[in-house]
């Protein structure tokens, strides 16, 4: 058996939250704030921007030092907004992106590292609100029209990410595609599928960035080895955290094609988010370390 982790990393989106919704369960809440007081390092994993995921995080009583790696691992920063590690998306690279984007029918969504609006940049709100319309609602002030999209760019600032989302069939196209031509070099794909909602997000970032990565330089920092970590997903923007952990932890409502390579690689399987799934796992790793320590405090008493 796996001795308790010294860090798990979370995802948000189908994983900490319930399918509708934006508030986290009183009982995944408590055991977050559990497994912290056990000691454990808590680190919340998302493909949500910094300024999206934060007040969804902060009620749940988490330490303001708490790890956030954000936009699928380009931006790591503390809870508060400490900053810790960014990359950027080269200006002639996402302007590039721009014209092969278009021809997927999908959206595309630009992320920038900075407040108010502008931070997120689309070339049409009528296109985005018809496929993420409550992301939309939820983002509106952050957000500018710029037609054409490529004049997001004359600035000469970097965006963080840039994001395509479109129906499950377009987004894969686009993928295939662009791992295959020149730009593939250029840049790091993750996709996220809801194939009940045939809506398919392909996130796009500068060379290197992902979950995984961002987890990694995290551990080597706080000498945590691979095998002391946990993390906990449901997507296949999840999939480098979930090697990279010794402990991989899938939802049971995870995307098909993750949940298939989870049972050929013998993964750990949690309840679905709608379960508290998440909570199931945490306190059974609070559980498992109380009865260890208690162990390890009887055989003290013994020497």
């Amino acid at each position: 058996m796996a001795l308790p982790p010294k860090l798990i990393a979370v995802d948000i989106d189908g994983t900490l939250l319930p399918s509708d919704g934006t508030v986290i369960s009183e009982r995944n809440c408590r055991a977050l704030l559990d497994a912290e007081a056990a000691g454990i390092q808590v680190v919340i994993a998302t493909g949500r921007r910094q300024a999206y995921a934060a007040p969804l995080i902060g009620p749940t009583g988490l330490k303001a030092s708490t790890v956030m790696i954000t936009s699928n691992g380009t931006v790591t920063r503390t809870l508060q907004g400490e900053p810790i590690d960014r990359f950027l998306l080269p200006v002639e690279t996402a302007r590039e992106l721009c014209p092969v984007l278009r021809r997927f029918g999908g959206t595309t969504v630009f992320t920038f590292d900075r407040e108010g609006p502008g931070e997120l940049v689309v070339e049409s709100l009528a296109q985005v609100r018809g496929r993420i319309a409550a992301w939309i609602d939820a983002n509106r002030r952050w957000i500018a029209e710029i037609n054409p999209l490529e004049r997001a760019f004359d600035s000469g600032e970097a965006p963080v990410q840039g994001m395509v989302c479109g129906n499950v069939e377009g987004m894969r196209n686009a993928e295939e595609w662009l791992d295959t031509s020149e730009m593939g070099q250029k840049i790091e794909m993750h996709r996220t599928e809801y194939p009940l909602r045939d809506l398919a997000i392909l996130d796009i970032l500068p060379p290197g960035c992902s979950k995984g990565v961002a987890l990694g330089r995290l551990a080597e920092r706080q000498g945590i080895r691979r095998e002391e970590i946990m993390a906990i997903g449901d997507n296949f923007n999840d999939l480098e955290m979930l090697e990279f952990a010794g402990q991989p932890v899938v939802m049971a409502n995870a995307a098909p094609e993750l949940a298939r390579i989870a049972r050929e690689r013998g993964w750990q399987f949690t309840l679905s988010n709608d379960e508290d799934g998440v909570a199931r796992i945490l306190e059974n790793v609070v559980e498992s370390a109380g009865d260890i320590s208690a162990v390890q405090s009887a055989e003290e008493i013994t020497h």
